[in-house]
């Protein structure tokens, strides 16, 4: 990684979690904090910086989730527009000093501060290394790293579709870090899948 790169953190958590039923499930206990807390908390205990949470559903709620957090907290009205509003609202309040962004989902309680930092140190843009994506049995996942040069790119997404088309797109500038366990991979939608990562 060239020296003094800096890279902010993005942790998506604007969603109706419309999977769940009534419940958000950002909100939901998860060894005894909120299940958005757990990525929040990882992305603060890495090396990136700033760490922005994009809210939208119930955001005073997700607000008092993170109480206590020096997170900074950006409001995406759109959120109903689908997860391609969040990314836009969460690229566009990365500083303008930052090299990059990675992007977090907030249904994602396993991810650690390791493997983000991990990430970044994979980022080399001169090498190639533009996008950082964490890996676990072969297939892709998240967090994915960003460089800047991407942005662009990211606030012409439309739709309930994330950034995964430009991964296609730009698969020759993607580098694949491997998880040591399935992390990148769990995401939690359903009442069912919440159940089964308390277990």
């Amino acid at each position: 990684m060239p020296e003094r790169t800096r890279i902010a953190a993005t942790v998506l958590a604007a969603g109706r979690s419309t999977r769940m039923g009534a419940a958000n499930k950002l909100l939901a206990d998860v060894g005894g904090k909120p299940m958005l807390r757990h990525a929040v908390e990882a992305a603060l205990a890495s090396q990136a910086r700033p760490v922005l949470v994009v809210t939208g559903h119930e955001a005073e709620k997700v607000h008092a989730a993170l109480s206590g957090s020096p997170a900074t907290s950006v409001h995406n009205p759109d959120y109903r527009a689908g997860l391609s509003s969040s990314l836009r609202a969460g690229i566009a309040a990365v500083p303008p000093d930052c090299d990059g962004a990675m992007v977090l989902l907030g249904d994602m309680p396993g991810i650690s501060p390791g493997l983000i930092d991990r990430l970044i140190a994979g980022f080399d843009p001169l090498q190639g290394h533009s996008i950082c994506v964490a890996c676990a049995g072969g297939r892709q996942g998240h967090p994915v790293l960003w460089s800047r040069v991407f942005f662009e790119q990211i606030a012409a997404l439309t739709g309930d579709a994330g950034a995964r088309k430009l991964l296609d797109t730009h698969a020759g500038r993607v580098i694949e870090i491997q998880a040591d366990d399935d992390a990148p991979l769990t995401d939690i939608d359903t009442p069912e899948a919440l159940a089964a990562y308390r277990e």
